[in-house]
């Protein structure tokens, strides 16, 4: 595979001991150190030495299922988790570079609590912060809640006009949610702090604003009570997998993750997703697309194989995901996501299938692979996670729009 494709942007998503439901009984696993801190600074530091752009954190407000709507009552896989927000804040100060973004579900939290924990995340972090908005409309997870309910919804009927008219209300939200989240940041001007001892003023309050959002969703105020983070705006991104949701990515994001299973079916959704970019007034904005891959890496194809066949037969049943999986060598992975850049993709998100194998076969087989072929860094050229995204610092809009009057 040729080398004149430019350097991809690389992420990993982290799920408790990996994507596969029978990872945790792998030798290498820790289930035992899930609920651990250390367990999860030892993945994200693993991530950094390997230049990784960012991890993801999974989140959800239910336990695990393997169904896709419901609880499903199974013992033999993970159950139970940290919530994503603190992990992120516990585990960032132990880092220098990497970006570290949890995910936040829209559908049950509060945008104004959200804002200010990504922003705290943020100068924890010291501007490596960012967050992946999700959405549910699962019946059990409105129940921990009691403020709203939800049809009973089957994958079989997703294409129905009622579910349709669910799941587009829920991405219609979570498009509301990111703009109040994003307002919030703006709303204490960058030098509304003074901390001036002299005259006694800490803060100038001409400079805290009002957000005034009015919405389907939400009606907020402002202003937030953190002042705004140190990226002025951390990174917003978020998973799509259909049209609908791809006008949540266009409307609100700054990195999109899509699951093709080919160069075809990726050019199609990049096509997609940039025509919906332009049709929200976008088309001049940097909007990183990266595929989602599942990975199996060894050194050995075979080995590999049979290490899936192995999980599978300890979880009674071939795993499945929404994205592709990939099971070989570095070397054969690399070739891969270059075959995919092609498409358009900037970059990629791998979910390591065993947390303990996968992704130090990441950072120490698959990125040394890439940089011999110059598609990946040597060594980290930002210390905020929009400079590694190659995304400015924005303009505060309200102290801009103040400067027109």
């Amino acid at each position: 595979m040729s080398s004149s494709l430019s350097s991809l942007h690389l992420a990993v998503a982290l799920d408790g001991a990996g994507w596969h439901p029978a990872a945790w009984r792998e030798s290498v696993a820790r289930p035992h150190e899930l609920l651990t801190a250390a367990y999860w600074t030892d993945l994200v530091t693993e991530a950094e030495r390997g230049l990784l752009d960012f991890v993801t954190i999974e989140d959800a407000l239910g336990l695990q299922s393997s169904s896709f709507t419901e609880p499903d009552g199974r013992t033999d896989q993970v159950r139970g988790r940290l919530d994503a927000v603190l992990i992120a804040a516990r585990v960032a100060p132990l880092t220098s570079h990497i970006g570290v973004v949890p995910t936040v579900v829209a559908t049950h939290t509060e945008p104004f609590h959200i804002s200010k924990a990504i922003a705290t995340l943020d100068y924890v972090s010291s501007g490596r912060a960012g967050l992946r908005v999700q959405i549910t409309a699962r019946q059990n997870e409105a129940a921990h809640f009691g403020r709203r309910t939800f049809p009973p919804l089957h994958r079989e009927e997703y294409d129905t006009p009622a579910v349709q008219k669910v799941v587009a209300d829920a991405f219609d939200e979570a498009a509301d949610y990111a703009e109040v989240v994003r307002r919030l940041w703006d709303s204490w001007e960058d030098d509304a702090e003074i901390r001036d001892v002299a005259t006694g003023r800490f803060v100038d309050r001409d400079k805290l604003h009002h957000i005034d959002f009015e919405g389907s969703f939400f009606s907020v105020k402002g202003p937030s009570i953190t002042p705004r983070p140190p990226q002025g705006q951390p990174i917003v991104s978020a998973l799509a997998h259909a049209t609908i949701p791809y006008r949540l990515v266009a409307r609100a994001s700054d990195i999109g993750y899509v699951t093709p299973h080919d160069v075809g079916q990726a050019r199609a959704i990049v096509e997609e997703i940039r025509a919906e970019q332009t049709a929200v007034g976008r088309a001049d904005e940097t909007l990183h697309i990266f595929g989602d891959l599942v990975v199996f890496l060894d050194d050995d194809p075979a080995g590999a194989a049979a290490r899936r066949e192995r999980l599978d037969a300890l979880a009674g049943h071939p795993y499945t995901s929404d994205a592709l999986i990939f099971t070989g060598t570095p070397s054969q992975l690399a070739d891969l996501l270059q075959e995919l850049q092609s498409s358009g993709l900037s970059g990629f998100r791998l979910r390591p299938a065993v947390a303990d194998h996968d992704l130090p076969a990441i950072t120490q087989g698959l990125v040394p692979e890439l940089q011999r072929r110059g598609a990946f860094r040597r060594s980290y050229e930002a210390d905020t996670l929009r400079g590694l995204l190659g995304l400015a610092r924005p303009a505060n809009r309200y102290a801009a729009a103040a400067a027109t009057v």
